[in-house]
């Protein structure tokens, strides 16, 4: 792995030779990674793995013609054989005039934030080992709990370098560390699974593995002798470790390519309320230590926190250079670029505000629902916002969570569900998409 001045050297001069060598523009990543994982199974050591991985990515532009190559090879040779490559290849490429490096207008050259995303800390096989024991430890411990699926630790480093010959020139790192168990309870054909796990930037953030550990067994035991409910129409509550699909569906709806190809379902929904006024829903890539903080987007464009949802109106698309243009609008700061290929949008840290009432409060007055907990299979259609997904969890019987459920279906269309949805106030930030518990009244169930 590259030191931080070595990396950025790396990654202009690459950009430089492209130039040389005959592309009229260029940008190049410099990825590098380094992670531990160890799994435990039944007390015993089931595997330890340790990747490292470096790799340069290239991507010329020569008149409207792109191309983009990688390498894991960094000696001058491989880089020279690269851009050639890669150069040679953008000559015979169709044109695309959407296609282009970001406007050189709108170029961040820092100084850059820092989001404390990186702890420089390290955590050897050892210590990985030794809280993956506890993690499984602490599940098989809870009275009920018959098997294990096993129990993780990890720890890794990755690091990233983005240079354009439009003078950008940024680097970043980040550490990630995550424990995870997985337990079944029961016997046989009534046997029943679950899990927990929790990842973070700084290790001193992570849960205590025994915490993890105990919250998996846990839901195993509350999930034994499910039911299967009635067809009909149902209010559902998500809980936050599911609900937070939603907003990855209202992502995936305001993508600037998906908006350029006319394939979304809110294609004509901007600066209209499609949720409550009581919804925002924030876009923050400066959140300190957070899973998606970053200070620059893919492309060297400046990061902002944004609110793609105020008070319940669709605000913005989030999109990188070459969307923006089909759709006639300026990048919003959301590129995201791999090693190869060209950059897509993505979002960062994304969060639905909290409401106003208790999760108890919120199903209160439910005499009949679902509590949603697992959510199977992707049976959602991006052009027509129809929803529909397997899912498990418990019933709601005159506000009161009751016995578990499972091999049920939920059904519904996204706008109807986003205009009704309704959030707790239990908000907690534990992933990079985070929601309160959300009641969706109106939905269909299909069971017996």
């Amino acid at each position: 792995m590259l030191t931080r001045e070595q990396a950025l050297t790396r990654a202009t001069d690459l950009v430089a030779r492209a130039v040389k060598g005959g592309a009229d523009a260029a940008d190049t990543v410099y990825a590098a990674n380094a992670a531990t994982s160890v799994e435990m199974r039944l007390g015993a050591l089931e595997g330890v793995e340790r990747s490292e991985s470096q790799e340069i990515g290239l991507r010329v532009f020569v008149g409207k013609g792109s191309a983009t190559a990688s390498s894991s090879d960094l000696s001058d040779d491989a880089l020279a054989q690269l851009v050639e490559r890669t150069v040679a290849m953008a000559r015979l490429a169709p044109e695309d005039r959407f296609a282009g490096l970001a406007p050189d207008e709108l170029i961040s050259h820092g100084p850059f934030r820092d989001f404390d995303i990186d702890d420089g800390g390290e955590a050897g096989p050892e210590l990985l080992r030794a809280a993956a024991l506890e993690a499984e430890d602490a599940a098989r411990a809870v009275p009920g709990i018959t098997n294990s699926e096993g129990a993780g630790a990890s720890a890794g480093r990755s690091t990233m370098a983005l240079a354009t010959s439009a003078g950008f020139a940024g680097y970043s790192s980040g550490s990630s560390h995550g424990v995870s168990a997985s337990v079944l309870a029961g016997e046989g054909a009534s046997m029943q699974r679950d899990y927990a796990s929790h990842s973070v930037r700084h290790r001193s953030d992570l849960d205590a593995p025994a915490l993890v550990g105990l919250k998996a067994g846990n839901r195993a035991i509350d999930r034994m002798n499910p039911v299967r409910l009635k067809s009909g129409p149902m209010t559902v509550v998500y809980d936050p470790r599911v609900g937070a699909s939603l907003l990855g569906h209202l992502i995936g709806a305001i993508t600037g390519s998906g908006i350029a190809r006319k394939t979304s379902f809110l294609l004509d929904a901007l600066g209209t309320a499609i949720f409550d006024s009581g919804i925002t829903v924030f876009d923050d890539p400066w959140r300190v230590r957070g899973l998606r903080s970053r200070a620059f987007d893919g492309e060297g464009l400046a990061t902002t926190p944004s609110r793609l949802i105020d008070k319940g109106v669709l605000t913005a698309w989030i999109a990188d250079s070459a969307s923006a243009r089909q759709i006639g609008i300026a990048p919003t700061g959301h590129a995201a670029r791999g090693i190869s290929g060209a950059p897509g949008a993505g979002p960062s840290n994304v969060h639905m505000e909290a409401g106003t009432v208790t999760p108890e409060a919120l199903i209160a007055d439910i005499r009949d629902g679902f509590y949603v907990t697992e959510l199977i299979g992707m049976g959602v259609n991006g052009l027509t916002g129809d929803y529909s997904r397997g899912a498990s969890g418990f019933r709601i019987v005159n506000g009161e969570i009751a016995g578990a459920v499972s091999e049920v279906t939920i059904a519904g269309n996204l706008k109807d569900m986003f205009r009704v949805a309704i959030p707790a106030n239990d908000l907690e930030f534990r992933h990079s998409v985070n929601v309160p518990t959300i009641r969706v009244d109106g939905m269909t169930l299909a069971g017996e």
